[in-house]
């Protein structure tokens, strides 16, 4: 507000015996109503809290736009996420300029900015980073750069990278594959592909960054609008990054993971018939690192209702992260088992699972692939 938003009242007549004339009383009173005016325009319209929400728990920062924010359903994923840190005994403090979310979520705290694409991300995460120093960074970026110069936004994406681990070199970096957006899947799968080589590059350099396979982790069915997930869609990109997470020691607290696991569903005493599953494995490999991408298909006739998929990592390989799945233990004789929202694998269809992983020369695949405990043909 101005004070020529201000209506002009008439000056007050002069009273008998002013000494004072009347141009010089208005001067005055015009005087106090421009400063009045100007201390209320002065005053922020308040949208956030004076100071931001901490339980001195492990600094993580969610990062990103809207979907970050959570349109659509205020909060968004962070809601979810909340719940499962409480849940499996973690104090986590999310940290940002940003405050929004529903009463049940207890740190509002976050920077997602709607509408942003990755360079408006990149030209301010300096700043935030040093107001807040994150131990963790939860990144999902792009979706908005799928509108405009889709082919330079990996490029761009490698940038912001750069930024957050050179100027926050401790802090574990999570970089997301963007959810599904209708009407430009071949834009953001292009895109997404290019996302494990950025990743995989750093990591090899020695920087603290780890994949997390979002896309694959939702569906269209998961939008509200066909970019924006639902409700369901935030519990599953939730649990997607909870899993993540959980693979790495010391980016949500303690040295190792408190002892619960993720939500699983126990696998069948019945196995299914020998024939029953194929695998693909498909491995992309650079220096002293890899990332791994398994598409299980259930082949039999009759649901998969929880699975375990076994097999054994070359000499020198160890997993360091994962998405989709759990991994137990790190290297040699392997176990995957589902999370909680891939429990189930219908008739003909297929699971995509994956791991990020280090190697000491041997960047090969394994041998043979049990589902249940049944051998499974490989592709």
């Amino acid at each position: 507000m101005s004070s020529s938003t201000l209506d002009r009242p008439a000056p007050p007549p002069p009273a008998t015996g002013a000494t004072t004339s009347r141009p010089r009383r208005a001067r005055r009173w015009w005087a106090v109503l421009a400063a009045v005016a100007a201390m209320v325009a002065a005053v922020p319209i308040a949208t956030t809290p004076a100071s931001a929400e901490s339980n001195g728990g492990v600094r993580v920062m969610p990062l990103g736009d809207s979907i970050t924010d959570g349109f659509n359903v205020p909060g968004g994923y962070r809601i979810e996420l909340w719940q499962r840190f409480t849940t499996g005994g973690y104090r986590v403090d999310f940290v940002g300029s940003q405050f929004n979310g529903p009463a049940s979520l207890g740190d509002h705290d976050h920077q997602g900015h709607s509408g942003w694409t990755i360079a408006q991300i990149d030209a301010n995460v300096v700043n935030w980073l040093r107001a807040t120093n994150p131990r963790t960074v939860l990144l999902h970026i792009g979706t908005n750069d799928m509108y405009g110069d889709t082919s330079g936004a990996p490029g761009r994406l490698a940038a912001l990278v750069d930024k957050i681990t050179n100027n926050a070199p401790n802090a574990d970096v999570f970089v997301a594959t963007i959810v599904p957006k209708s009407g430009a899947d071949n834009q953001v799968r292009a895109y997404n592909a290019a996302i494990p080589g950025i990743v995989q590059t750093r990591a090899a350099a020695g920087k603290r960054v780890h994949l997390v396979d979002m896309y694959r982790a939702l569906t269209l069915s998961d939008l509200a609008d066909g970019v924006h997930p639902n409700a369901t869609g935030y519990r599953k990109m939730a649990a997607a990054w909870y899993d993540a997470l959980r693979t790495v020691p010391g980016s949500i607290g303690g040295d190792t993971p408190p002892t619960t696991t993720p939500p699983t569903t126990t696998p069948p005493t019945t196995p299914p018939a020998s024939d029953g599953c194929r695998v693909a494995y498909t491995v992309n490999a650079w220096n002293s690192g890899l990332t791994a991408s398994i598409s299980v298909t259930n082949t039999s006739s009759t649901p998969v209702n929880g699975w375990a998929l076994a097999f054994t990592l070359p000499g020198g390989q160890s997993i360091t992260s994962g998405w989709n799945a759990s991994f137990a233990p790190s290297s040699g004789a392997v176990t995957a088992r589902n999370v909680s929202y891939n429990a189930t694998i219908a008739p003909n269809t297929s699971v995509d699972v994956g791991f990020q992983a280090t190697h000491t020369g041997n960047a090969g695949r394994p041998s043979a692939f049990t589902l249940n405990g049944t051998a499974c043909t490989t592709v």
